[in-house]
């Protein structure tokens, strides 16, 4: 990015949960944002929610962000200096893992890339990867080992699109052909614009895109109203990043030369589980101990791994990164508001 003018960055996904987020800091930091959106009512309430950022702030519609590689063409006309790729397809309830996971994923990330490679004036893409394009489930060492941005998803294409492999683990394939698109597009077309790629864990936090009522929480925030509300307590991944401190990242990734074509693994050193989440609601809320669920033994982490997140810090000027507790006690008071106006 250019220190004499003004950046303009498309953000894709910007009206969700780290979208907004990601928005709002690069308003912040004076660049001029383009939130492409499916939806354009969300738009509308993001823009609405920003008055202050009328001259920064625009929207524009893309139907479907895994359709043809033209998806993207208009999106980043106009100038645009740098993209932040966080959109992308999530479904629980695949008909078919390849054409409704696995397929989207990539389209996506192809349909971001292709576009960028029409416009000279784009100098950086950021993508949003996943802790799940790093995780190898089967890995055993005799001592704790850590995962950094050099491991990846042994996970075969043909495992993740078999009718028999789970949701999750499709959506895990999804994320590493995705992203391996991306990097096998820099490393063959050599575009005129450099990657780079950000792998978190579970995303927590308050939220600051438009969430109609408590029945539309993306799904770490639900998972933490589960335990909030007494409904349950869900099965959780032990690493973590608080959504201010994957939005930092992000915006710094983007702005930061330095960070020319690397890959970051990026999460909080501490751990969490969702019965640590029900000790902290339990201790910060009035209503706490009488509505969370009562559980007999805690939740147990994962102690055979770590999941670096120094070098992101490092090369991202992450001071520190958040607590767990600060994450979910922000989150928290936010539903709760939410519930009290009956939304």
């Amino acid at each position: 990015m250019s220190a004499n003018k003004q950046p303009y960055v498309l953000v894709t996904g910007a009206t969700g949960f780290i979208g907004a987020h990601v928005v709002d800091l690069l308003l912040e930091r004076g660049c001029k944002v383009r939130g492409a959106a499916r939806n354009m009512q969300k738009a509308r309430q993001m823009q609405d929610a920003r008055p202050k950022y009328a001259d920064q702030l625009d929207f524009v519609q893309v139907a479907d962000f895994t359709g043809s590689s033209s998806s993207f063409a208009d999106a980043v006309k106009g100038g645009i200096d740098g993209i932040v790729h966080l959109a992308s397809p999530l479904s629980f309830k695949p008909r078919d893992n390849e054409k409704d996971v696995v397929l989207p994923a990539i389209q996506g990330v192809k349909s971001v890339l292709h576009a960028a490679a029409g416009e000279p004036s784009v100098k950086r893409i950021v993508i949003t990867s996943s802790f799940a394009a790093v995780i190898d489930i089967d890995r055993k060492e005799s001592t704790r080992f850590t995962y950094t941005g050099k491991d990846w998803n042994p996970q075969s294409y043909e495992e993740s699109i078999d009718p028999k492999t789970s949701p999750v683990l499709a959506y895990r394939g999804s994320k590493k052909f995705a992203e391996l698109e991306a990097w096998n597009f820099v490393n063959t077309q050599k575009p005129h614009f450099d990657i780079v790629t950000l792998c978190p864990p579970m995303v927590f936090g308050p939220m600051r895109h438009p969430v109609a009522n408590l029945s539309e929480l993306n799904e770490t925030s639900d998972a933490l109203w589960q335990v909030a509300s007494g409904q349950g307590i869900p099965e959780g991944i032990t690493f973590c990043i608080d959504v201010r401190d994957l939005a930092l990242a992000h915006v710094e990734a983007l702005l930061r030369p330095e960070c020319r074509n690397k890959r970051y693994t990026i999460a909080a050193p501490e751990r969490y589980t969702y019965t640590m989440a029900a000790d902290i609601i339990a201790e910060e809320f009035d209503w706490g101990k009488e509505r969370v669920v009562k559980y007999g033994k805690p939740q147990e982490f994962d102690e055979t791994c770590n999941l670096d997140g120094e070098e992101a810090a490092r090369d991202l000027g992450i001071k520190s990164y958040r607590t767990f507790r600060t994450s979910v006690v922000d989150f928290v008071k936010q539903a709760v508001e939410m519930e009290e106006r009956g939304i």
